[in-house]
């Protein structure tokens, strides 16, 4: 029996440290831990494609948390049969669960199915939240560029600071340091 262990965070300023250091502590070699920076929310990851081709029968995978394997719980159950079918077990370090035996298949499919409500109901609460800030006047995106030209046209055209800021949203100020410029 080998010990392969998985460990995933969802973006590349994430640190993969907490998880990695878990495995290790398990007694999982350094060269056979295979990580991925990118959402759990599909199968295609560089990391879980190379721990796929390495494992064999009677191996074990070790991943910190449920969550880091996929959110998906299609996608979760189908790679929990795949490894199941090679002979090779999960265990989840966080959750006390492991693919071994039928409890604990039927356990994983449960969490997995869990885990996917969760990401829905963060989406959702996204959504809420960012629907709620733009009926409150929160503007989303990049600032306008100021028209430059155009301010000094119009104070050129004798209209006032004042008059420019309306005119073009921008402040006062920003209009004194533009006609500096």
């Amino acid at each position: 029996m080998r010990l392969f262990g998985y460990a995933r965070v969802s973006t590349s300023q994430q640190s993969l440290d907490v998880q990695m250091n878990a495995l290790k502590a398990e007694g999982v070699r350094a060269n056979r831990i295979f990580t991925d920076k990118i959402s759990g929310s599909h199968v295609n990851r560089e990391g879980l494609q190379m721990l796929r081709y390495k494992v064999e029968e009677g191996d074990v995978i070790l991943v910190k948390k449920l969550d880091r394997l996929g959110r998906d719980t299609a996608d979760m159950i189908q790679l929990i049969k795949e490894f199941d079918d090679k002979g090779v077990a999960i265990r989840f370090l966080d959750d006390g669960i492991s693919t071994e035996g039928t409890m604990g298949k039927m356990v994983v499919t449960i969490l997995s199915a869990v885990a996917q409500a969760e990401r829905q109901r963060i989406l959702e609460r996204t959504n809420e939240g960012r629907l709620e800030a733009k009926a409150k006047g929160v503007k989303f995106g990049r600032k306008r560029t100021i028209d430059r030209i155009r301010v000094k046209e119009l104070h050129e055209e004798g209209v006032g600071a004042t008059d420019i800021a309306k005119q073009m949203g921008i402040g006062r100020s920003t209009v004194y340091k533009l006609l500096k410029l």
